[in-house]
């Protein structure tokens, strides 16, 4: 019996001790980490083709630290996506900008929206059990703030909405 009561009063210990932690650090509810030796995939970022110039003094002179022509620029490939001018820079993208302000825009939405995301993880990062053996919580805490893909569909269905290329609900499929 005595053995017993010293086990159960050090599981006890260990799990009050692991729901303490480090309060200070932002919780991070994906507990996803690379155990193995092996290279991390997503790590190698997609680049533009190598291509030839026609003549070779095309090439702009090489420059240390510098940037490469190869090297992925996702302000530049974003504004091209959404219709604006790379070349123009800001000033030439009035009609991008209109457009991608005309509900207003916050001064500081970074700020609030980096804020307003850690006190919802601080307040949803899982029992002290799932921080002890480092489950992933973050598809339950965000399921409340998740949309339902095929009620939605549905939703725009009924509302007379063209959806040719939707898939159909995998659990209609399965009757």
């Amino acid at each position: 019996m005595g053995k017993l009561r010293v086990s159960l009063i050090s599981l006890a210990a260990l799990v009050a001790l692991s729901a303490c932690g480090d309060r200070d650090a932002a919780p991070n509810l994906m507990n996803l980490r690379n155990t193995d030796r092996t290279p991390d995939e997503f790590s190698i970022l997609p680049t533009t083709p190598l291509l030839q110039p026609e003549t070779f003094a095309e090439l702009p002179v090489p420059t240390p630290g510098g940037v490469n022509r190869t090297d992925p620029n996702p302000k530049a490939d974003a504004v091209a996506v959404l219709g604006g001018r790379v070349d123009a820079g800001v000033a030439g993208d009035r009609g991008l900008i209109a457009t991608v302000t005309r509900y207003g825009v916050g001064s500081n939405i970074r700020t609030t929206l980096a804020a307003e995301d850690e006190a919802f993880r601080r307040a949803n990062d899982g029992l002290p059990l799932e921080r002890l053996f480092n489950v992933n919580v973050y598809y339950k805490s965000y399921r409340p703030q998740s949309l339902d893909q095929y009620r939605e569909l549905q939703r725009l269905r009924d509302a007379g909405v063209r959806t040719p290329a939707a898939p159909p609900d995998p659990a209609l499929l399965e009757q």
